[in-house]
C-alpha cells in the first residue's frame, strides 16, 4: 500500500509540475526560420585588396562582426556560421525588414581609429575625425603581449610611418578612439610621438580583451568583401502554417499511441503512457535549457524519439507477457 500511494504521489506531483511549466516552456522555445519565417543567406567572402587572401581568422571575426550587426539591430537569436574556408551562412527568424538587414549585412566591417575635433569637446566620449582605417594597419600586425608591469598590451604597426608620425604628434595627451563600425572599442591615449610605424596599446586589459582587440584590428587589416551565393525566405505565415500541421499531426499521432499502448497493456500500458508523456516533456526542457533552436527536421526527430520509446515499452511488456504465459508470478516475470 505504501508503494502504490507512493506512486500515486509522485504521478501527482510530476503531473502538476508538467501542467504548470509547460504553457511558458512552449512559448519560450526557440523556433528556427522554417517554423517562425525569416531568411537565410549564404556568402562567399573575398579581400578588398588585391594580393591578399582569406584566412581562417579573418572568417572567423567576420562572421562575429555580422553577428554584432544583426543583434544592433534587435533581432533575436541570429545563427551566423562559418563553411569551409570561404564562405559565411547567416539565419534570421522572425526578420520583417529583410532589405535593410541583406543591405547592412554586405558592407564590410570597418575599422577606423578617430579623434576628437572641437566641436566633439562639448560631448564627451565623442569622436569624429577619422585618422586612420584598418588598411592603413599591416596585415596580422596586432600582437597581444605584456608590458614590464606584467599587464597585457597590443602591439601594432601602420604601413605608412610618416602619417602615423604626425598624427601621434598632433594628439599627444589626447585619445585615438578605436571603432569597429560604428561601435566604440577602446579610447587609448597617445603618450609620445611615435615615428617607426609601431605602438602599444596599453590600458586595464584582461588577456581575453586584449586578444579580442588584436583580432579586431587584424580584421580590419584585412577587410572582407561579401558575395551573396544563395538565399531561401520562408514567410511568417507559412511558417506558422507548418508548425500548425506539425503539431496537430504529433497531437493526433501521440494520443493514437497511447490509446494502443494502454488497450493492449492494461495497467503498464497506463504507465508507459504517462511516461512517455514525461519524456516529451523532460526533451522540451532539455531544449529550452540548452538554447536549442526547433525545426522541422528537428520536430521530426523528436517524433521519431517518442516512437523509440514506444519501442521499448512494447519489447519490455511483451517479455514479461511471455514469462507469465510460461508459469511464473508477475513478479519473477
Amino acid at each position: 500500500m505504501k508503494r502504490i500511494l507512493s506512486f500515486i504521489v509522485v504521478v501527482l506531483i510530476t503531473t502538476g509540475v508538467m501542467i504548470g511549466t509547460s504553457p511558458g516552456l512552449l512559448k519560450s522555445l526557440k523556433l528556427g526560420l522554417d517554423l517562425k519565417g525569416g531568411f537565410e543567406i549564404l556568402y562567399e567572402a573575398q579581400p578588398l585588396e588585391a594580393g591578399q587572401r582569406v584566412t581562417s581568422q579573418s572568417l572567423i571575426q567576420t562572421a562575429q562582426s555580422l553577428e554584432r550587426r544583426i543583434n544592433a539591430l534587435g533581432t533575436t537569436e541570429p545563427e551566423v556560421t562559418t563553411e569551409g574556408t570561404n564562405r559565411i551562412r547567416v539565419r534570421l527568424a522572425g526578420v520583417s525588414n529583410e532589405a535593410e538587414v541583406r543591405s547592412m549585412l554586405k558592407k564590410p566591417a570597418e575599422l577606423t581609429f578617430r579623434s576628437a575635433t572641437a566641436a566633439d569637446a562639448k560631448k564627451p566620449g565623442q569622436y569624429s575625425k577619422i585618422e586612420l582605417r584598418g588598411n592603413d594597419f599591416v596585415e596580422n600586425g596586432a600582437v597581444v603581449g605584456y608590458d614590464q608591469l606584467n599587464q597585457p598590451e597590443i602591439s601594432i604597426k601602420v604601413k605608412d610611418k610618416a602619417k602615423f608620425a604626425e598624427i601621434t604628434k598632433r594628439l599627444m595627451n589626447k585619445e585615438l578612439a578605436i571603432f569597429l563600425d560604428d561601435e566604440l572599442l577602446s579610447a587609448p591615449t597617445v603618450r609620445s610621438e611615435l615615428t617607426d610605424g609601431s605602438a602599444s596599446i596599453t590600458g586595464n586589459y584582461t588577456r581575453d580583451e586584449a586578444n579580442k582587440l588584436a583580432d579586431t584590428i587584424n580584421l580590419g587589416a584585412l577587410p572582407l568583401k561579401l558575395t551573396e551565393k544563395y538565399s531561401q525566405s520562408v514567410g511568417a505565415t507559412l511558417g506558422q502554417l507548418s508548425l500548425d500541421q506539425t503539431i496537430r499531426a504529433g497531437l493526433i499521432g501521440s494520443i493514437i499511441i497511447l490509446i494502443f499502448m494502454i488497450a493492449m497493456f492494461r495497467v503498464p500500458g497506463l504507465v508507459a503512457s504517462f511516461c512517455l508523456i514525461v519524456h516529451t516533456w523532460l526533451v522540451l526542457v532539455i531544449f529550452y535549457l540548452g538554447g536549442f533552436v526547433l525545426t522541422l527536421p528537428g520536430i521530426a526527430a523528436f517524433v521519431l524519439g517518442i516512437g523509440m520509446a514506444v519501442d521499448a515499452n512494447i519489447i519490455t511488456y511483451e517479455r514479461i507477457k511471455e514469462e507469465i504465459k510460461s508459469g511464473k508470478t508477475i513478479r519473477s516475470s
